[in-house]
């Protein structure tokens, strides 16, 4: 979102420590350093929003949507995707989020003395064929070279622009009671991939990672005249965490079935060895939209039309509430959901 100022490098001790030692949000004490340190010192109209993205409104009425996020992910390279490919979606994903189509995107590399070349090279051709398939052009850049040790391999910095060709206001303010709430696809298997791969860890099936770009499902939503009134990727902190900021700012208490939740079995399986909740799993090409009870149906008949949105399915709804996530468990006991305290899984983006 745009208020998403995640800390990408270790910190000397303070206040805030525990999240800053993190690499990210998703957190209460993530959304601590934000409300305390970050807004305060940045406060506008734009990042009061807290949307993935900020809205921009030209003189001529025209508007365009701005993003910007870093990259810190370890390993490089992991099944389903690398930091390039990585750094190219998460972009687009969040101007798609704000409802635009997205145009350009800029890169800076933060690049560690003696990262080999070919690695390099790899890292910048997954780029490119990303922005490609999504019919983006990576359009201006910047690198830095930094001491050896210092670097971590590489880092990257994606910002974009994307073009808002309709009237919705599509934020979190937007949500209101009866809305419904679907999901574009299988929940946790980003993370796990990560996980999975930087701990050695094997299974029968390798778990791939969801990274894609997200785009063309939005925009056929947009297409398909569907009235969409938010959207949220569900990046660092999971679906958990998504909806409850978005249940905070719109004022309303969000309700999801667990046994309406799709998780592969082997997530699933590796989230109870490693003490994981898929919930809390960030995923890198999945997405929550709110839409209007009427248009439901007509929405996912559209998502899964789409094979980045094919296992598209309705997990809640909206009511009137205080700005709570209430997850009906499988034996009928509803709890409330709540952000986690720290970061569960650092450095997976």
């Amino acid at each position: 979102m745009s208020g998403d100022f995640s800390l990408s490098c270790p910190v000397p001790p303070s206040r805030y420590g525990q999240v800053l030692m993190a690499h990210g949000g998703g957190g209460t004490l993530m959304a601590r350093l934000l409300g305390e340190v970050f807004f305060p010192a940045f406060a506008n109209p734009l990042l009061e929003e807290e949307h993935d993205g900020a809205v921009l409104t030209l003189p001529d009425g025209m508007r365009l949507a701005f993003s910007t996020d870093s990259y810190v992910v370890q390993p490089l390279f992991f099944p389903g995707g690398d930091i390039g490919s990585l750094a190219v979606n998460g972009t687009i994903n969040d101007l798609s989020m704000c409802g635009a189509r997205p145009l350009c995107l800029s890169a800076g590399f933060i690049i560690e003395e003696g990262l080999p070349v070919e690695i390099l090279q790899r890292v910048v051709v997954s780029m490119g064929e990303a922005a490609r398939i999504a019919g983006v052009a990576i359009a201006t850049g910047d690198t830095k070279v930094v001491d050896r040790g210092k670097g971590d391999g590489v880092f990257i910095n994606t910002a974009g622009i994307g073009l808002i060709e309709h009237s919705l206001h599509i934020a979190p303010r937007s949500v209101r009671p009866g809305d419904a709430l679907l999901l574009s696809g299988d929940l946790g298997r980003h993370g796990i991939a990560i996980m999975a791969q930087r701990q050695g860890l094997e299974f029968e099936t390798t778990i791939q990672s969801d990274c894609a770009p997200l785009c063309g499902p939005v925009q056929a939503l947009l297409a398909g005249g569907i009235e969409v009134h938010c959207m949220r990727d569900l990046t660092r902190g999971g679906l958990a965490s998504a909806l409850v900021e978005i249940a905070l700012k719109a004022g309303v208490q969000v309700e999801i079935a667990e046994a309406q939740l799709p998780v592969q079995e082997e997530v699933r399986g590796a989230c109870e060895i490693l003490g994981l909740d898929p919930l809390y799993v960030a995923n890198e090409g999945r997405f929550a939209a709110f839409v209007p009870q009427t248009q439901a149906e007509a929405a996912l008949e559209i998502l899964r039309g789409h094979p980045h949105s094919a296992g598209a399915c309705r997990i809640g709804q909206v009511r009137e509430g205080r700005g709570q996530v209430i997850l009906q468990s499988r034996i009928g006991v509803p709890r409330v959901v709540d952000r986690l305290s720290g970061e569960q899984l650092p450095r997976i983006c």
